[in-house]
């Protein structure tokens, strides 16, 4: 059995791709920073006889994150599929000319900074394998800045480079790295943004792979 690790898994997107991959075998790993909300998550998935454990981690914390990593790796299964999913901070978001330097840090360390530390930690055991997916999840602003989210716009933008040239790197390895623009947000009564269908998107990216870019639905709508 291989493992999918979801990081910000929660009880929206998190659990229905949980159940989606679930249901085709994988065990599942759920990462966020409340255990108490994890174990509620992974109780329901057990219930439903899915194999999934929660580990606590803060992925502003590069040291939680690799030892959340670690553990799931060992306990569940090598991870093949790991979903970067975090929700950013209200925080991160403020108009442009009220943002100064500091105000960027959390956001990179977030969007940046984070990704870079899953993706070394899983990367070795997806060449094991032979095979793995790295999806990240972002919002429109990872491909047009806005003026009133300035720090996820800058630091999406730059984890959206940093996918773009880790799927160019380890496509030749049978290791596919997507990312899936969501407009809008998730649910907001558009059937394509509802959990379920964003689920069979994300395992539909694992399975067929191809670009590197999707979206969920065109940003105009």
């Amino acid at each position: 059995m291989t493992t999918i690790a979801i990081v910000g898994a929660g009880a929206g997107l998190g659990l229905a791709v949980a159940r989606r991959f679930g249901r085709e075998g994988f065990a599942v790993a759920l990462i966020s920073r409340s255990q108490d909300r994890l174990d509620g998550i992974a109780a329901t998935l057990s219930s439903e006889g899915i194999t999934a454990k929660g580990y606590v981690a803060n992925v502003r914390d590069p040291a939680s994150l690799t030892a959340a990593l670690v553990a799931a790796d060992e306990q569940l299964g090598r991870i093949e599929v790991l979903q970067w999913s975090p929700l950013p901070a209200k925080e991160f978001m403020r108009p442009v000319l009220e943002t100064v330097a500091d105000d960027l840090v959390g956001p990179v360390e977030f969007s940046v900074y984070g990704p870079v530390t899953a993706a070394h930690q899983v990367i070795p055991g997806m060449r094991s394998l032979g095979r793995g997916t790295i999806i990240l999840i972002n919002g429109a602003s990872a491909v047009r800045p806005g003026a009133k989210v300035t720090g996820t716009s800058v630091a999406f933008a730059g984890e959206s480079a940093y996918g773009q040239l880790l799927h160019d790197a380890l496509a030749p390895e049978n290791i596919h790295v997507a990312q899936l623009i969501i407009p809008r947000g998730i649910g907001g009564g558009e059937p394509s943004h509802e959990p379920t269908a964003l689920a069979e998107r994300i395992w539909t990216l694992h399975t067929e792979r191809g670009a590197f870019r999707t979206f969920a639905a065109d940003l105009d709508n």
